[in-house]
């Protein structure tokens, strides 16, 4: 067995480094009295092979403890024994019998800290992996920088996408098995994958039973962090490889990007794995208790802005460099263009809980020169009554905006006088957004939290029995319908409502101003039962059955030529939002809202139907070449109408591209052949339908 020299080392860069000589060791903790560095051979091993006494006197610079030890190479694993004070009304909770992971840690072992505590058995415990972040080849590769008005989010669980055998893929669930579903991703049309948490995280945590097998649940999500610098070890097709995660994302990243398409990650900086005061210390809670979290006025319990246990104390400039450090370690050595922050009103807070008017980690975010040009989305709320919907803090941010998403579901399922407010989500969110933007407004109808869109078109309640909670987690506030039958329905008639229904919020997401986000599987009508919080289920009702992709090709097709139109007609893309304004001088507006008389609204009384004129010439202005003009109508009445059309214009007259009460392929047309309208001031509109006409100019015959 070897035994490593070592030497002084040096205090940057945090966590462990690559050498000429072997690996720099450097770990934050301020009242610390004494750091053990432990080094083990083998991923089993209870004891480690080398444990490595950190002089205070030597091996520490600040709050820095830091040695360097010669010798070792990448893969090697490592943990840590902090001692000092153990006095929780104080903030304190060091513990040096318990081993703690690096916070900068960039690989883990296989394991799962739940069970390695459940049995008393350390050789399940995760070691940390020294990683070498130069031995991958990248060939050339960079992130792709497409303006986000050009995008179109397609989220989704990266295990859960493949990891069902219908899938046919030769590694399901896992980072290479993702790479097979590439081709379909691009057909689809998609531009950027947002994936569900992949940092490092305990999906054995959740201690949860389902009541109709038995099985334990689990964390399946991902929303809870244990390493911010790690892709979950997890989701590796070498899963008992240390460190493989690293190798394999990497692929990933680098065959998405070669596909043109972007990726995103979600990620968790508001809480932590540890939980609460009852929670288990295998990190931040032994390192610096009182610097990583935000604690109550009694030190011995945890603010829990998050709903999770506990809240990072993002606002600490400690723990701001953390995250910091960590986002620009995903951009500059992962290549991902863009996150999605998880509750990201919890950076609001400072270190008592209390909301800060201007909080520097969303402004350090939104300015830092490495991230400039990376996404950035705020999940703009947190779950203890911060909600900042329209007023997120920083003019680069973009937000999820739930008013889209409730507007809309409200709207499409026929609620009476919601046409009012789902026009402005049509027209980009501008009573949110007016200082930033249409791009501002991230568009989704579903997500991962909550119905599927098959289930929001099939469901009137919530169906979670199965995650052990006797049904009262989920929201009971879904604005779903079920169309006349619950659940699973063998009836033509209720499915034939539930595919328009389907295909009329598909419609409406990707011709709205502002960013579309689809939740992956809605396209084939993904379906989780009627469960609406499915975070806790690693089975069928999470797993992409894509037995649906061929069963329902046809609303395939619809979403990627609706994704199609949506890229070839920029009116649908702007930059800045509508002006409107009347008809005047022969100068058309750049929008013009009508009822089904073809009569300017009497917006106090628009009840069910919605129509609406795009000027394309006006976009040139502003944003790029001239479009099309468009004419959509809505109609979620009971009752068919006709309603009258505006003019086309001049030399021009309206071709009908989508009407989605029509069967496929006729529902939207392919571009080229579209055929002129026998009326042009005239169209029946079926109930429950939307239609979309565009100009085209007609050169007169000599």
């Amino acid at each position: 067995m070897t035994t490593f020299k070592t030497c002084i080392g040096e205090p940057f860069h945090l966590g462990a480094t690559i050498t000429e000589q072997g690996v720099n060791f450097a770990l934050f903790s301020r009242n610390a009295t004494g750091v053990t560095l432990e080094l083990f051979q083998e991923v089993q091993d209870v004891k480690p092979c080398q444990s490595i006494v950190l002089d205070a006197d030597i091996n520490r610079t600040g709050d820095i403890w830091h040695i360097e030890v010669i010798g070792l190479q990448p893969g090697a694993l490592y943990l840590y024994r902090v001692s000092g004070p153990d006095e929780p009304e104080k903030g304190f909770r060091f513990n040096d019998r318990c081993l703690l992971f690096d916070p900068y840690a960039k690989g883990f072992s296989d394991g799962s800290v739940i069970k390695a505590f459940t049995h008393s058995d350390f050789s399940l415990y995760p070691k940390c992996v020294v990683v070498d972040d130069t031995a991958f080849d990248w060939e050339g590769d960079r992130p792709l920088k497409r303006l986000l008005c050009d995008s179109v989010i397609y989220e989704t669980h990266l295990r859960g996408y493949t990891v069902s055998p219908t899938s046919n893929v030769s590694k399901p669930g896992t980072y290479l098995g993702f790479i097979e579903k590439i081709p379909y991703l691009k057909q689809l049309g998609i531009t950027a994958v947002e994936f569900l948490p992949i940092h490092e995280f305990d999906e054995n945590e959740n201690g949860n039973i389902n009541p109709r097998t038995g099985d334990r649940l689990t964390n399946y999500w991902g929303y809870s962090t244990i390493g911010f610098f790690a892709p979950n070890q997890a989701y590796a097709s070498a899963r008992s490889i240390p460190g493989s995660a690293v190798t394999e994302f990497k692929e990933l990243v680098k065959a998405l990007h070669k596909a043109d398409i972007e990726v995103i990650l979600d990620v968790v900086y508001n809480h932590t794995a540890e939980g609460n005061e009852h929670g288990l210390t295998f990190e931040f809670r032994g390192l610096e208790n009182g610097i990583y979290y935000i604690l109550e006025n009694d030190k011995r319990y945890y603010s829990n802005f998050t709903g999770c246990g506990n809240s990072i104390n993002a606002n600490h400039p400690v723990v701001r460099e953390l995250i910091t450090d960590s986002l620009r370690y995903w951009v500059t050595q992962m290549h991902v263009d863009g996150f999605r922050f998880d509750l990201a009103s919890e950076f609001s807070r400072g270190h008592d809980g209390s909301v800060l008017f201007r909080p520097p980690l969303a402004d350090l975010i939104s300015e830092d020169p490495l991230l400039r040009q990376t996404k950035i989305i705020a999940e703009p709320w947190d779950a203890a009554g911060v909600y900042q919907a329209g007023d997120y803090p920083g003019d680069r941010w973009s937000e999820w905006n739930d008013h889209f998403r409730d507007d809309m579901r409200r709207f499409f399922r026929g609620d009476d006088f919601t046409a009012t407010a789902a026009a402005t989500r049509f027209a980009g969110s501008s009573d949110m957004y007016r200082r930033r933007g249409p791009v501002a407004s991230i568009n989704y109808i579903t997500c991962h939290d909550g119905f599927t869109l098959n289930d929001l078109v099939s469901y009137d309640t919530k169906h979670n029995e199965e995650n052990g909670e006797n049904n009262r987690d989920g929201s009971d506030n879904n604005l779903s319908y079920n169309n006349g039958y619950e659940g699973v329905c063998s009836n033509p008639i209720v499915e034939e409502r539930r595919d328009r229904s389907v295909k009329n919020m598909i419609c409406a997401l990707l011709i709205s101003q502002g960013v579309p986000m689809l939740l992956a599987g809605d396209e084939f009508r993904r379906t989780q039962k009627g469960n609406n919080n499915a975070y806790c289920q690693d089975s069928d009702i999470s797993w992409f059955d894509w037995t649906l992709c061929e069963k329902n090709e046809n609303l395939v097709r619809f979403t990627s030529k609706m994704i199609e139109l949506r890229r070839n007609h920029p009116i649908f893309r702007r930059q800045v939002f509508f002006h409107g304004g009347a008809y005047a001088g022969g100068v058309v507006p750049d929008i013009m809202w009508f009822d089904e008389l073809g009569r300017i609204p009497d917006w106090k009384k628009m009840g069910r139907f919605l129509s609406f004129r795009l000027n394309g010439s006006s976009i040139g202005r502003f944003d790029c070449r001239p479009d099309n003009d468009f004419y959509c109508a809505v109609n979620m009445g009971i009752h068919d109408v006709t309603i009258i059309v505006p003019p086309a214009g001049r030399d021009k007259m309206w071709v009908r591209v989508v009407d989605t009460s029509y069967p496929s392929p006729e529902d939207i047309v392919e571009p080229g052949k579209e055929g002129l309208l026998s009326s042009q001031n005239r169209y029946v509109l079926l109930s429950g339908s939307v239609v979309l006409l565009m100009s085209k100019r007609i050169v007169p015959v000599a």
